[in-house]
């Protein structure tokens, strides 16, 4: 790379902003996220004043923007048990503007992945809860959860379920693929490490191919994958990939120190939230 002096330096790389941001949600560079709170734009939409992000994704803004972590039992009981057991770290922030209507712009990223908007206009979308970056507060979310752990050991214990209208920005290692879900197409199963997102209206699950290789160390590596079951009545569905596996944290240890048992956390939590209410 050519030596460049101070000035041209600042000028090649600068993002100052601009009275007129072209959207709310603006891709810089493949690898941030500007988030433009505050500002009026076209067709009368009202400007943006606060948004959710992914915690520890902050890294500048310009103006004043105030951020509170997401509250424990903000969405209910059974959405506070599911992050007290899953324990992966996705936990939400939104960041405020101190002053309605004060323009600020905010500036996202995480471990230099590749960033990527969708916009939501009443469908759904599932996002793997370590690839979402920030959503607005037009978009419901709740967490889901794969029902037992001993299903997930290699990755993918949560995701997350974002539905309604408005932008989701969503974080990939490289470019993505889509794969298409319908009935008159093959089944498509994925790696649990390497799915970012699928649409709202298929169906997921854990497939398996153990065998007696698989316990003496001479498996293919291959063994959890995802399955995806095509929607009802026709429809056609999607599923995100990225050129890389994801090793998430591992769950949380049993205090029993057995180890080897099969934790149905999916009907703990179904259990104890029609016990205590949601």
């Amino acid at each position: 790379m050519e030596a460049l002096t101070l000035d041209d330096f600042v000028a090649r790389f600068s993002v100052s902003g601009t009275n007129a941001p072209p959207a709310v949600f603006e891709v810089i560079n493949d690898r941030f996220l500007r988030v433009n709170l505050g500002f009026s734009f076209a067709g009368g939409r009202p400007p943006l004043e606060e948004v959710w992000t992914k915690m520890g994704s902050m890294v500048a803004y310009t103006g004043e923007l105030k951020f509170h972590r997401e509250g424990t039992f903000e969405h209910g009981f059974k959405h506070a048990l599911k992050k007290m057991v899953t324990d992966e770290g996705a936990t939400l922030v939104k960041a405020q503007c101190v002053r309605p209507g004060a323009p600020v712009q905010l500036y996202l990223a995480d471990e230099g992945k590749s960033v990527a908007v969708v916009r939501l206009a009443g469908d759904a979308i599932f996002v793997n809860g370590n690839d979402l970056l920030a959503f607005e507060p037009t978009i419901n979310h709740k967490i889901t959860m794969m029902r037992k752990i001993s299903s997930v050991a290699a990755g993918g214990l949560f995701n997350v379920r974002l539905e309604g209208h408005g932008f989701v920005a969503i974080l990939t290692h490289g470019k993505p693929i889509t794969l298409p879900v319908a009935a008159d197409l093959p089944p498509v199963f994925t790696d649990a490490e390497a799915t970012v997102a699928w649409s709202g209206n298929v169906t997921c699950d854990f497939h398996t191919d153990f065998s007696i290789r698989t316990f003496f160390g001479r498996s293919s590596g291959e063994s959890f994958q995802m399955k995806f079951v095509p929607p009802a009545g026709g429809a056609r569905g999607f599923v995100i990939v990225q050129p890389f596996e994801e090793h998430p944290p591992p769950p949380p240890s049993s205090s029993s120190g057995g180890g080897g048992a099969d934790v149905d956390v999916g009907g703990l939590v179904e259990g104890l939230g029609g016990l205590l209410g949601s």
